[in-house]
């Protein structure tokens, strides 16, 4: 490698960690100048979660991943992307086009595209999929990162296989997908109409191994941030790559 290359290499870093820096700062004020804004109207913000957590989760999404390599060049998918609530940050750092977000409910896709509306987002042309099916999902060039947030733990067991042979087929092959699972054998729940579904770890590593990916614990969703409380001592982060990575 030559050192112009690395120069350039350099501050191509140099400027993702400062862009990463800069939204976040500018995502912090927002949340403390204007917390009704920042968490949307309540009604929208229970359609996804706890409403008094909006804020909160919205942040640890955008920082969880752009910890973790996201860049504003990279592609990312959403799986269950909901009312944006972790997509408008997203959006907001990705170039143009690089946001592409999946959701099984069509009345809570259109209030993300209200949220997307409200902050003046649409210019950066992210893509908004109403999908039952994850065979119906066709969207461009591979993904470099995909993304569940509270979103595998309301999933039928059919459903996660449909996911993660989707990520097989649609992920780059340096990729990563994160998505956080309850694990442990207790009965499963419900809510909002979805189950609350608790898996062995054998089941994730056993369905991933069927569709040529690997499986790691990231570790527990409490310990990743200071920003998660509700969920965050009872659901671990899990990370699935391509097996030949």
């Amino acid at each position: 490698m030559t050192d112009e290359t690395k120069s350039v290499m350099t501050r191509v870093r140099v400027r993702a960690r400062w862009t990463r820096r800069e939204l976040s700062r500018r995502l912090t004020r927002k949340l403390m100048l204007n917390p009704v804004t920042a968490r949307s109207s309540t009604r929208r913000a229970a359609l996804v979660g706890p409403p008094d957590e909006w804020a909160t989760q919205r942040r640890f999404q955008f920082e969880f991943l752009t910890s973790n390599g996201l860049r504003p060049e990279h592609r990312l998918l959403d799986i269950g992307c909901g009312t944006l609530r972790g997509g408008i940050p997203l959006i907001e750092y990705l170039d143009a086009g690089n946001y592409t977000g999946v959701e099984v409910r069509a009345a809570v896709l259109e209030e993300a595209r209200k949220e997307l509306a409200e902050s003046g987002l649409a210019d950066k042309e992210p893509v908004l999929i109403h999908a039952e099916d994850p065979a119906e999902i066709q969207s461009g060039d591979p993904f470099d990162l995909v993304w569940a947030f509270m979103v595998l733990i309301h999933m039928p067991d059919q459903v996660v296989d449909g996911y993660l042979r989707l990520v097989l087929q649609r992920m780059t092959e340096s990729g990563e997908f994160y998505a956080n699972v309850a694990l442990g054998d207790r009965a499963d729940g419900e809510w909002q109409g979805f189950p609350v579904v608790f898996r062995p770890h054998e089941f994730y590593e056993r369905t991933a191994a069927a569709h040529g990916l690997k499986m790691d614990e990231v570790g527990a969703l409490g310990s990743l941030g200071p920003h998660i409380t509700s969920h965050g001592s009872r659901t671990m982060m899990l990370r699935f790559t391509h097996a030949s990575e």
